[in-house]
């Protein structure tokens, strides 16, 4: 077979084999690794590892001076999860923040970039939500010291997400909808939204197991942000927590997950990211 030949054959393969994705494999692959639900979704241990059979059951606190959030049971539990919802209340309440008795959830869900992630891979991400083990595990309500809209706006989704062979394009989107990395990476306006003009150039401090940590610059500014570092050094940031001088970089950030993204995956985040505007960010 000639070498031409033989690409294209391969290039049809691999193609067949993605469409041969099943939603229940699509959701498994994003929940465990770019969307990270159980970073905050499953309780942690005081060293931060999760805790053990408590998958998904709720529970992590995260508390800031605007509110303190408890992660709710998302395992099918008929009582203390989301066992009795439908896959549409499910998809409503990640992609608007919307419960099925009509209730507003408040942050840090991030809906400015949930509102778009496209239907194919919300109704993946149910069918995971509906497979892991049912795990009953009633948690107290979240306690809000700044007043909630009364929604974030319906979802302005694509029926399928871009295509993985538009590098650029389907990195923002796993950057972005899926992976929600500029939710932290980006300067908060006043009314609670992130300054998009400015996306990328780090954010407030969050709580970390070793303190507060302030999300970095991620924009390609050469003294402030990765406009200096290899692909090779973020990516190592990204799946293994180290920063470029080999220094150990702090949870919250969901190293362990984004460690089985892919290589492809991985890539074309990393291809995004140096697509953002440079931002020079006070040291």
């Amino acid at each position: 077979m000639k070498s031409g030949s033989f690409l294209f054959a391969l290039t049809a393969l691999c193609a067949t084999a993605a469409q041969a994705e099943t939603p229940l494999e699509r959701g498994a692959y994003l929940v465990r690794t770019i969307a990270a639900c159980g970073n905050c979704h499953t309780p942690k241990n005081q060293d931060w590892s999760e805790q053990t059979g408590k998958l998904l059951a709720g529970g992590f606190v995260i508390d800031l001076p605007p509110f303190t959030a408890i992660a709710p049971n998302i395992t099918p539990d008929k009582e203390t999860g989301i066992g009795n919802w439908t896959d549409q209340q499910i998809v409503r309440a990640i992609r608007e923040g919307i419960r099925p008795d009509e209730s507003v959830i408040g942050p840090p869900m991030p809906f400015q970039f949930y509102r778009s992630i496209a239907d194919r891979d919300a109704q993946a991400i149910v069918a995971y939500l509906r497979s892991v083990p049912a795990v009953r595990n009633a948690v107290g309500k979240s306690v809000y010291r700044l007043k909630l809209p009364d929604g974030w706006g319906n979802a302005a989704s694509d029926p399928d997400p871009p295509p993985q062979n538009d590098k650029l394009v389907y990195g923002a989107y796993l950057a972005g909808p899926l992976g929600h990395c500029l939710e932290c990476h980006t300067p908060m306006l006043a009314d609670g939204s992130r300054d998009m003009a400015r996306a990328g150039a780090g954010g407030l401090p969050v709580p970390g197991p070793l303190g507060d940590v302030v999300p970095p610059n991620l924009t390609p500014d050469r003294e402030t942000g990765l406009g200096d570092w290899t692909d090779g050094e973020i990516r190592r940031a990204i799946t293994q927590g180290m920063a470029r001088d080999g220094r150990k970089l702090s949870p919250p950030m969901a190293f362990a997950y984004y460690a089985r993204m892919t290589p492809r995956d991985l890539d074309a985040i990393i291809a995004y990211l140096r697509s953002l505007k440079p931002v020079r960010t006070a040291r």
